[in-house]
């Protein structure tokens, strides 16, 4: 896949096509025109998904050692060109070159640990005289492809979140079809380019580029689809719920991510995590920190050098190697954030640094005294802005942070182990960090949340778990 003149194709079931509509790729910094990609038709999907439907046959056949094969090469040809890798996530995307470049390194991570985790799907004996009448039966199970994979990915991750759909997927012997976002649908592109250059047979992998409102209904509804993986907002994961039928949903629905500071806590540890896990990639982050709760006793200590911190957080051109953080996805998304903070002001909130929009720009913001009630403290802000709340004690922050409908990652600071394990306990979340922020993923972990933070678990290996079937063989003995 190259950036040509006419734009960049598709890739449908091993072939790279274009369309007569055109959907434009622009850069959120600037509006300029990074390409064009087609605007896939309900007809190219259906396509699609036929040739999909003779690719799960194809990937099914594929032994363990090819599929090890195809994904080691497809992560070292990605390895090999990072910086190509890391501009396109760059331009396309809202992250700064740096983080562009981390996303790359992830996505390798991600592929090597789907080579992996292939030569582990596996099965185990069953013990059939266990029960009576089974004295004369011996057996086992083995897991088996699930079949057709439906993948929806947001914009956040453009490449990272492809490869954790994309690696497991194949890893279990499925075909997959990649519906990416439609604002950054050209690092999915360059995936398939990877799996291409790395000898994955035609037809197992399609990545198709559209409009979720034209296709998406009918990617999710159609009965060849076994399973549907999808990562973005609550009200989609819903609306795709309710229309997908019988078959598995694995979803990863956003968070409104809570960090506990307690009076004991590496104050200056915990504010350099809680910016960064607040600010990075522009807040536009399923684990970003957005509510922090600090005992009342280091409250003005730790607003004091989070703000100052803050501060220091620069502004600017996303390939610039000295930028921090860069613009919102649109203009629109923009102007949500702001409209969401002045909410929150006019009902009491105090702005202690930001609160700007400059364009798509949003500066980085920690707001205080913010109500319960607002949707900067009860929704998913999902850009650059924090609340700081004042607590008494764990047991109020634990009450605090669990009184809203999200429940992916936690965040705690202490020195006690007594304070750790009741916030590991209590929390109703996914994970939780201990001395770290809400922002720390390890892409071999289980991965999801709970409330409406999701279903399932992604993380390479319970992915692929997700991805396969177990099938019992039992053998009658004659006596």
């Amino acid at each position: 896949m190259k950036l040509l003149e006419k734009g960049s194709p598709m890739y449908i079931g091993g072939e790279w096509v274009y369309s007569q509509a055109i959907i434009e790729v622009r850069d959120p910094q600037d509006n300029s025109l990074v390409d064009t990609v087609p605007d896939a038709t309900v007809e190219d999907l259906l396509r699609a998904i036929d040739k999909a439907v003779e690719g799960v046959d194809v990937a099914a056949t594929m032994t363990i050692k090819e599929r090890m094969s195809v994904l080691q090469l497809a992560a070292s040809y990605i390895e090999n060109r990072t910086e190509d890798y890391a501009v396109i996530i760059a331009r396309e995307a809202s992250k700064t070159i740096r983080e562009a470049r981390k996303e790359v390194a992830r996505a390798v991570e991600t592929l090597r640990l789907s080579a992996e985790e292939a030569r582990r799907v596996q099965g185990e004996t069953i013990n059939f005289d266990q029960a009576t009448g089974g004295e004369d039966r011996v057996g086992y199970y083995y897991r088996f492809p699930i079949g057709l994979i439906a993948a929806i990915t947001p914009f956040n991750d453009p490449l990272n979140l492809v490869a954790h759909k994309v690696g497991p997927a194949i890893a279990g012997g499925n075909a997959i079809i990649v519906k990416p976002a439609t604002m950054t649908p050209l690092s999915a592109l360059k995936l398939a380019e990877a799996f291409e250059a790395a000898g994955l047979p035609s037809k197992v992998l399609t990545v198709i580029t559209g409009r979720g409102s034209v296709i998406g209904d009918t990617l999710v509804r159609h009965p060849a689809v076994r399973m549907v993986s999808f990562t973005g907002g609550l009200d989609a994961g819903a609306h795709i719920a309710k229309i997908a039928g019988l078959k598995k949903l694995g979803m990863e629905l956003g968070s409104n991510s809570p960090v506990i500071i307690m009076d004991d806590a590496n104050l200056e540890e915990a504010v350099r995590a809680t910016v960064s896990g607040a600010f990075w990639a522009a807040g536009q982050n399923c684990l970003g920190v957005q509510r922090v709760f600090v005992q009342k006793s280091v409250y003005d200590a730790f607003l004091g050098r989070m703000v100052e911190k803050t501060k220091q957080v620069l502004i600017g051109d996303k390939l610039s190697e000295e930028t921090g953080i860069g613009p919102l996805i649109t203009e629109k998304e923009a102007k949500r954030i702001e409209e969401w903070v002045t909410e929150a002001v006019e009902q009491g909130a105090h702005i202690e640094v930001g609160g700007r929009r400059e364009g798509n720009y949003y500066l980085p913001t920690i707001l205080t005294n913010v109500p319960p009630d607002v949707r900067v403290a009860k929704e998913e802000v999902f850009g650059p802005v924090v609340s700081i709340f004042p607590v008494e004690d764990l047991q109020e922050a634990i009450q605090l942070a669990n009184s809203v409908n999200y429940g992916l990652q936690a965040g705690i600071f202490t020195k006690d182990l007594d304070s750790a394990f009741k916030a590991i306990h209590q929390l109703h979340v996914g994970g939780v960090n201990v001395n770290d922020s809400s922002d720390y993923r390890l892409d071999a972990m289980p991965f999801g949340g709970v409330k409406g933070s999701g279903l399932g678990r992604e993380g390479v290996k319970f992915a692929l778990q997700e991805m396969t079937e177990p099938k019992v063989v039992c053998f009658k003995l004659e006596k």
